[in-house]
């Protein structure tokens, strides 16, 4: 709609003037810590303070359940994140019951489109494996596992879920899946993949400047990492707020592309290109569209990219390879 982006960045950038700066431990506290939570500082820049933004449903499970938790921002470097925070030992206990029968209904069907759109985006760095060896972080059921199989990659994959692994493990190309966290696995931990990937795992990582950093560090020279995650520069976000899809019960930190930027170089990676996401049917071509009303849809987005979903890949030298 004209206007619409206009009036959803200017009712933004109102609500961040007027959301106070307090120490991240008062807000916390008047937040109420339950048992699996924490105060948190900014897990970005290590900045003390927070301003308190937005108070949404924990998902349609919350909603039900009268559940709610509290997005903060870091007035020091924009990051978004949950505060109070998970704490990381007890992450699991945000995936029962319902996340389950979400990953296995219709999420499940349209994850193999997204993946082949964005690694397409960042052609021809994806296009052929070659044997490069690749690990999935996250790995689940091994859907993506199948795909860079496919494509002559080398998979190997980690879930933190023992069932999901074992699914995985009844195709071929889960030969090499395991349970764990990376430094947990000895084959994984030893390092040298030429391709890492993280979908929609980001988000869920409590401490995620640590995990990015090994991550840097079980890449081979000349290595990738590809990201996927939700974008907190989402025009969705700053009009819908604590509406927005994405806050869901187990998403804890929530990027935006300057914010991923500075993690991603935090981390050690030498080189970070970006490229704006159009919902997913439109990049597909799929859905019925004015040729006018579509271009318009993309100029939007990608001005200072701010579609629903965030990508990006990242180099382990700073010299990185020409894209399409």
């Amino acid at each position: 709609m004209p206007g619409a982006a206009i009036y959803a960045e200017a009712a933004w950038r109102l609500r961040l003037r007027r959301a106070p700066v307090v120490p991240f431990r008062q807000h916390a506290e008047a937040a109420g810590v339950g048992e699996i939570e924490e105060p948190l500082a900014c897990t970005l820049c290590g900045e003390a303070r927070v301003q308190p933004l937005l108070h949404p449903w924990a998902g349609r499970s919350g909603r039900r359940s009268g559940r709610r938790y509290h997005v903060v921002r870091c007035p020091g470097c924009g990051l978004l994140y949950r505060n109070p925070g998970i704490r990381p030992e007890r992450l699991g206990d945000l995936y029962a019951g319902e996340y389950g029968r979400f990953l296995s209904g219709h999420y499940s069907e349209t994850r193999r489109r997204r993946y082949e759109l964005v690694m397409d985006a960042y052609a021809p760095l994806f296009a052929e494996g070659r044997g490069r060896r690749l690990l999935d972080l996250g790995c689940g059921h091994g859907l993506f596992l199948e795909l860079a199989h496919e494509r002559g990659f080398a998979p190997h994959g980690v879930d933190l879920s023992a069932d999901a692994v074992r699914l995985a493990r009844e195709r071929p190309s889960g030969a090499h899946a395991y349970v764990g966290t990376p430094l947990e696995v000895p084959e994984i931990a030893a390092g040298g993949f030429d391709v890492i990937t993280m979908w929609s795992v980001l988000a869920h990582l409590p401490r995620p400047l640590d995990d990015l950093g090994v991550l840097r560090r079980l890449l081979a020279p000349g290595g990738v990492l590809l990201v996927l995650t939700v974008n907190a520069n989402s025009l969705l976000l700053k009009a819908q707020a604590e509406r927005w899809g994405a806050f869901t019960p187990n998403h804890v930190v929530f990027f935006a592309p300057d914010t991923l930027t500075r993690a991603l170089t935090a981390a050690g990676f030498g080189a970070v290109v970006m490229r704006p996401m159009v919902p997913d049917a439109v990049q597909a071509g799929s859905l019925r569209m004015r040729a006018g009303f579509e271009r318009r849809l993309r100029r939007t987005i990608a001005r200072r990219n701010r579609g629903n979903m965030l990508s990006a890949v990242a180099f382990a030298d700073p010299d990185a390879p020409p894209l399409r």
